[in-house]
Parts: structure tokens; sequence; C-alpha cells
């Protein structure tokens, strides 16, 4: 178990030391290009890179955004040989892809897992991020309490741990990921930011790091996936299971009058939400205050006709808030 007050991550072997340099290398070059790009829900991104002439990437943001394949004339040699050792491109059946695809949230730019998130280890980001982000924003406007310690569970891409970062720059913020790729992802992101004050920690949920927090993130995954893939695999009957597992963990490692923020999902069933039903079961003690809120009522309405969502009648976003008073 990692005390992140005495130490520091240990320092990347040689090949992916080269891969984070060749990342953040390029992750610039895209700030100083003016890159932007909003990533849509992998469905739309489905559907537009399906219409007749997107079949290829003619400029970055095809690359980079929309995952098409290219071809070899778009970067210098120096650059063209670095993103290639780097594994950042590579030859897939005759055409170059993109290994990653960078997203801006706000001023932010931020590396992930290219379209389509098909590996395990996918590091996932999406319009539940920009939402996700949004939640952090307002809490942090409408609470007055410091920040001095705060923690991201399941970071993905460091968007919560590295929003918090900057907006609390007193704070030390700690990212922790089960997945080695997630990681990698947010410690490039967060030296992108500048985000000095970011932590990046190997941690199930909070298992790996000590002490309290005054404030504790968490986004994780909350479908049910054939493939368990971990960035969206939640585990239970429908995707439940991480969430409330969260949640209990959480509440015992919160700082007097310190807040946990979990934004999920619920696969609503005959009109009733089982995510809250077995959350009240947690949050009976009057230690701590919590509210409800219902952010998206219908997401990801495709999942519905896979196997196990015969029963439910739409998927959810919510958002729970709970502080300790005692």
């Amino acid at each position: 178990m990692v005390d992140s007050t005495l130490c520091s991550p240990a320092p990347l072997p040689a090949t992916l030391a080269r891969a984070h340099q060749a990342l953040l290398h390029l992750g610039r070059r895209l700030q100083a290009d003016g890159y932007r790009f909003i990533t849509p829900t992998p469905l739309t991104h489905q559907r537009v890179n399906a219409r007749p002439g997107n079949e290829d990437a003619y400029d970055l943001r095809g690359i980079f955004g929309w995952s098409r394949p290219f071809d070899s004339q778009v970067f210098d040699p120096a650059e063209w040989l670095e993103l290639q050792q780097a594994g950042i491109i590579l030859n897939v059946h005759g055409r170059w892809r993109s290994t990653v695809r960078w997203s801006t949230l706000g001023s932010l730019l931020l590396a992930h897992s290219a379209f389509p998130t098909d590996e395990a280890d996918s590091v996932f980001f999406g319009p539940d991020t920009y939402r996700f982000a949004g939640v952090i924003e307002e809490h942090l406007r409408q609470r007055f309490v410091p920040v001095h310690r705060a923690v991201d569970i399941g970071c993905g891409t460091g968007a919560g741990a590295i929003w918090v970062a900057r907006a609390r720059h007193e704070a030390e913020v700690l990212a922790v990921d089960i997945n080695p790729r997630a990681l990698r992802m947010t410690a490039v992101n967060a030296e992108l930011a500048e985000t000095s004050n970011v932590g990046v920690y190997h941690s199930d949920v909070l298992d790996g790091v000590n002490g309290r927090f005054d404030l504790i993130l968490a986004n994780p995954p909350y479908m049910k996936d054939a493939h368990e893939r971990a960035y969206r695999h939640g585990g239970g009957q429908l995707g439940e299971q991480l969430s409330l597992r969260i949640l209990q963990e959480a509440l015992p490692r919160l700082e007097l009058y310190g807040t946990l923020l979990l934004y999920t999902g619920v696969a609503m069933i005959a009109g009733h939400d089982p995510f809250l039903e077995a959350a009240r079961g947690f949050l009976t003690s009057d230690h701590y205050g919590w509210t409800y809120q219902e952010l998206d009522p219908d997401v990801f309405g495709e999942e519905l006709d896979k196997p196990g969502y015969e029963q439910v009648e739409r998927i959810a976003v919510v958002v729970l808030t709970v502080s300790r008073l005692k």
C-alpha cells in the first residue's frame, strides 16, 4: 500500500519512458496547432465514420479524433519516426492508424484509446466525462470546505483528478486505477496540463493508498459487458457492483466535512432504481448527509438490445453526493 505523502511513483522502464515523451511531444504539438475535438458516444462516432467521404483522415482531427486511417505525408520524418517507435501509430493491413485519440475538455487536452475501444485495457473518454467534469465544477463552486487531499478512483484519463488539481492548486490530488494503461495516459495528461499536484498510483478502489480525503471522486464503469472490459464492466447483475463497492469503501475514508461525488449509471427496472435502493443501506447513519440526482434519464439506449437487459426500461446517469457530518 502506498502512502502518497512519503513515496513517489516508481520510474518508468526505458521503453515506456520513451513512449511517455513521444505522447507528450505529440500533445504539445496538437496544443500549438489549436487542435480541438469533442468526443461523441461510440454509436455517433460509428455513424459519422460510416458516411461516404469519411473513410480516410486528411487532417489531425481525422487521425487523432475520428481515428480514421491515413497516409504517411502528415508528419515530418523525425516526428514520424518517434510516433512509430513509440507505438502511437501502427500499420494495420497496409494503412496507418493512431492507437491514441485526443479529446478536448474545456482548455484541457486529454489522450485516451483510439476508436473502437475493443481492447480489455482500453482507456475510455466520452460524454460521461464531460458531464462528470460539470458535476465536479459545480461542487467546487458551491462548497467552501478546503480541499487538502483528493482522490479520483478509477481515474481513466485522469480528467477528474486534473480538473480538481487545476481548481485547487494547494490540494494533493491522487489519480488511482487498476489499469496500467490508464495510469500512463493520466501521467501524460497531467504533465500536459501542468498539474504538478497530481500523483498517479495503482490501486484497486482505495486499497493501494492510505489516509483520508476531503474529496473522493468516482466515475466507474456501470455496464454489463459480456467481454468484461475494465473500462466498461461494472459487475453484478446489471453493472452496479463496482459503484456500490466504491460507496462502501469510500465512506470510512472521508475527512470530517469531506465529500464523495459518485457519478454512475443505473439500469432502471419496472420504474425502480435498484442502485439507490441498495445504496440506502450504506447511508442510514446520521454521520452522513447525502443527495441523489438523476442527471440524464436515458443514455446508451442501444444497450437494451443486449443479453441481460431484457427487463431494463432505460439506463440513467445519476450523481450521489455524500458528505461526512460527524
